[in-house]
């Protein structure tokens, strides 16, 4: 056999003997379920993503971030219609050579409004928003103060960027502190920046982000905020965290996804006009990607339409009746997000829960190491405003066989 290939083999087989292989599940098919509520139009509210096929099996979805069940509600999917017939199904060049339409123009301003800043940008990806914009407001000479628990994004913008990298424990205030004092002290002519989550993608918490942004303005730090898994979550519309405590105007970065709340795809970075056109001339995933079709930007629209209505407030409410009935059939705390783990620890034992959960009807991901630490594997429990009451108490009893 080829050296090469005899290579990759190896450490596949290392990672089979870890329980750390890796396979990717096929999802046949989503049915679009009517749920019992109305909303403004008097029609039953749609989702999709609460039942999925795989392997021929229909399951109960509780992976998705899927979060308000807009995947594929009929506003949405109309506006990506329309919007392909009107553009094509492509964007055909970068946003600096032809790619830029009246869609995506439009989407940022109405997120800017959204998050109530000057002006966003939007990315093809979330992953590209982060690494692309770290990079390119910090460098050598330069520090970045990161979360342990922050996501694999921020980690890898940070390593692009060169600058020092120091990390701090797990929305721990004191060593964060101590990180600040030490970069001003040797890096006294350095830009430093703080890099963290509003909800952290594993664990479901949140970050003391209060705090965080005292203590960034006591030191002359600035801070990157990911709020991913709090937009069209926490706070009004599409404000998350920083929204929802008034500190939006005090942190000079706010970045977020289009793929989990709102249902689509893409990502964005919201903050003052200088900072979105300092990006748009330097940032490399900005400059040299194709932009996102015009078709996902109209999509992308329609869902933040409905994240800040009177219906985007109802499955809100929604969302959060089923993590009560959630956390009241599991005798546990009503999580501060749609997210949670139940920390199992070894990696076999989390994939055979999850192997369970799916002859059982359920499909509820094992979360292994190197997404979370060694020895906290754990079953990611995500729930969506699109999930049915009984579906949320007949997987309370399944976990409680367990």
């Amino acid at each position: 056999m080829d050296p090469f290939e005899s290579s990759l083999l190896a450490e596949l087989s290392s990672l089979e003997a870890q329980g750390l292989r890796r396979s990717l599940r096929v999802l046949e098919h989503a049915e679009r379920s009517e749920q019992s509520d109305r909303g403004l139009s008097g029609r039953p509210e749609v989702s999709a993503g609460a039942r999925i096929t795989v392997a021929g099996q229909p399951l109960a979805n509780f992976s998705s971030n899927d979060y308000l069940g807009l995947a594929s509600h009929p506003a949405v999917a109309s506006a990506m219609s329309e919007a392909a017939s009107r553009w094509g199904t492509g964007s055909t060049a970068s946003r600096l050579i032809c790619g830029t339409t009246a869609e995506h123009l439009a989407l940022e301003e109405e997120l800017a409004a959204a998050k109530g800043t000057e002006a966003a940008l939007v990315f093809s990806t979330g992953v590209a928003a982060a690494t692309g914009t770290i990079p390119t407001l910090v460098g050598r000479g330069d520090v970045v103060i990161l979360d342990k628990l922050a996501h694999a994004c921020l980690i890898d913008g940070v390593h692009a960027s060169g600058a020092k990298m120091r990390v701090f424990p797990h929305n721990d205030l004191a060593k964060l502190a101590s990180r600040l004092a030490w970069a001003k002290a040797t890096h006294p002519e350095g830009r430093v920046m703080i890099v963290t989550e509003s909800i952290f993608s594993m664990d479901g918490d949140l970050a003391p982000l209060r705090e965080i942004v005292e203590l960034k303005e006591r030191h002359g730090a600035i801070l990157f905020l990911d709020e991913a898994h709090a937009v069209g979550v926490r706070g009004h519309g599409a404000q998350g965290l920083a929204g929802e405590l008034g500190l939006g105007d005090r942190i000079e970065v706010q970045m977020g996804t289009l793929g989990k709340a709102l249902g689509v795809s893409g990502g964005y970075i919201a903050g003052s006009r200088t900072l979105i056109d300092f990006l748009v001339n330097k940032a490399r995933s900005f400059i040299f990607s194709t932009a996102p079709s015009p078709a996902v930007a109209a999509a992308c629209r329609a869902a933040l339409r409905i994240v800040q209505s009177v219906e985007g407030e109802a499955l809100r409410a929604r969302l959060q009746e089923n993590l009560r009935l959630l956390s009241a059939g599991l005798n546990m705390a009503v999580p501060p997000s749609a997210i949670m783990p139940l920390i199992l620890g070894n990696e076999e034992r989390a994939m055979a829960e999850t192997e369970r959960l799916l002859m059982e009807g359920f499909f509820v991901p094992a979360i292994r190491y190197p997404t979370v630490a060694r020895n906290s594997a754990r079953l990611r429990v995500t729930v969506s405003a699109a999930h049915s009451a009984d579906q949320v108490r007949a997987l309370c009893e399944a976990l409680r066989l367990s």
